[in-house]
This record gives structure tokens, C-alpha cells and sequence, in this order.
């Protein structure tokens, strides 16, 4: 049976949003299903993390409609949800007292939060780093706790702006491992990246966005096999877009 509560699959249709008379979404459609690893790319200022932070409840667009399974975007939609950005935004606090505030705030009971903790250090390797001040980590390190913190929450869909955008490849490994294990775990991923190769390792299904718009969306061997647009096709061989 369907869980009533579940916020998946997602509908929008139309999201336009302008910046000092600048479309940063223009028009913008797509569905999501409630399974999988979807990848947002696009050359810069296409919208995609714009488009994250609409989904996130962060920005409002000016025109269009998102329905959440039917729902329209409310609190109880956005807590289904977690989002992690490209810079870690973390607490002046210890690794395990970043997560233990995140879940308080949902309202948690102490002796619940006390099990999530200890079972998000430990599947996120964090175990021995649980103490330390999460703001003196490297940054592969502060990304994994806010990674951490996120699927503390349990979301139903886990959105991610760039999360390896600045790390080493030991970093992106370890996030990528995180990435899967989450996946296979049920939690539904929507990736924005600019890392063509991240993409191929990671998605299942691309959506392509350009100048604010969708103009591909499907299945990633497809997409990256035979991309149907000049400018994805120009992104995906590395080239200017025409």
C-alpha cells in the first residue's frame, strides 16, 4: 500500500522565475518519479540549482505549479525532504551534536535521537570524528557530516546542489559511496553536478536544463549514448555550446 504521507512522485509544470528582469527559470517542466538517481545538468545559468531551491521551498517562483503527489508545497511536504549544498553549512558544535541538532529540531524524543545518531555515525564512517569540532574538518570531511545530517532526517527525497563540487577525489569517492548506499536504501536523489563523469557513474536518469527550460529528460545510458539537442550534445563532448 502506498504511503498516504509520501510526497513522491513530483509534477511541475511551467516554474518561471526572473532575477532583476533575468529568467533564471523559464517556463520549466518535468515529472519524477519515486524511485531512482535523477542528475540535473546544464552549462551555467541554466537553473539548476535555482530550480533545488524552488523544490527546497528557498525561492518562490513567479509562475507555475508544483504538485508533490497531488499536494501543493507546504511544511509537511518539506519535511519529507533534505537538501545538502555545495558549501556545508555546519554549526560551531561537534560532528555528532551537527546531527543530533538537525534531528531535535524534527522533534525527536532524546532516547530516539540517541539510536539515529549513533546508526547515521557509524553508516557514514563518522564514528571516530564524532566529537570533533565539525567546522575544523577538511572539507571532504564537513561535507560527509552534512551529508550525514541530512539522511539523519530519513527523507523521502534527498536534494544536492554540487556536493563534490570542490572536493579531492578520496572526498568524492567517499560521497558517491554515500550516494548509493542512500539509494539502495530507498531514498530518492536528485543530483545537480556539473562532472560529466560523476554523472555517468551515478545517474539513472538525466534531465538537462537549458536557459531555464527542460529540453531532455530520461534514462542516463540513453542521454548519454545520443543526447537529442545540440547544446546537451555539446555539453556532454566537452565543446561550447552552439
Amino acid at each position: 500500500m502506498t504511503d498516504p504521507s509520501a510526497i513522491l512522485p513530483l509534477e511541475v509544470r511551467g516554474l518561471a522565475l526572473a532575477f532583476g528582469g533575468r529568467a533564471a527559470l523559464a517556463g520549466l517542466s518535468f515529472d519524477l518519479g519515486r524511485e531512482g538517481l535523477t542528475v540535473v545538468l546544464g552549462a551555467n545559468g541554466a537553473g539548476k540549482s535555482v530550480l533545488l531551491r524552488v523544490l527546497h521551498g528557498l525561492l518562490r517562483a513567479d509562475r507555475g505549479r508544483i504538485r508533490w503527489n497531488g499536494r501543493p508545497p507546504g511544511a509537511a511536504v518539506w519535511r519529507r525532504q533534505a537538501m545538502v549544498f555545495q558549501k556545508p553549512v555546519l554549526l560551531r558544535r561537534s560532528v555528532a551534536a551537527n546531527i543530533d541538532f538537525a534531528l531535535a529540531a524534527r522533534g525527536l524524543p532524546r532516547r530516539a535521537r540517541r539510536r539515529r545518531l549513533e546508526a547515521v555515525l557509524e553508516g557514514c564512517g563518522l564514528g571516530p570524528l564524532a566529537r570533533r569540532p565539525a567546522r575544523r574538518l577538511s572539507g571532504g570531511e564537513q561535507q560527509r557530516v552534512a551529508l550525514a545530517r541530512a539522511l539523519a532526517l530519513e527523507p523521502e527525497i534527498l536534494l544536492l546542489d554540487e556536493p563534490t563540487a570542490s572536493l579531492d577525489p578520496a572526498a568524492t569517492r567517499a560521497i558517491e559511496s554515500l550516494l548509493r548506499d542512500s539509494r539502495a536504501a530507498g531514498t530518492r536523489i536528485l543530483l545537480v553536478t556539473h562532472d560529466v563523469a560523476q554523472a555517468r557513474r551515478l545517474a539513472e536518469e538525466v534531465i538537462f536544463l537549458e536557459r531555464g527550460r527542460v529540453v531532455e529528460q530520461g534514462p542516463a545510458a540513453a542521454f548519454f549514448a545520443a543526447p537529442r539537442s545540440a547544446a546537451a550534445r555539446a555539453y556532454v563532448e566537452g565543446r561550447l555550446p552552439p
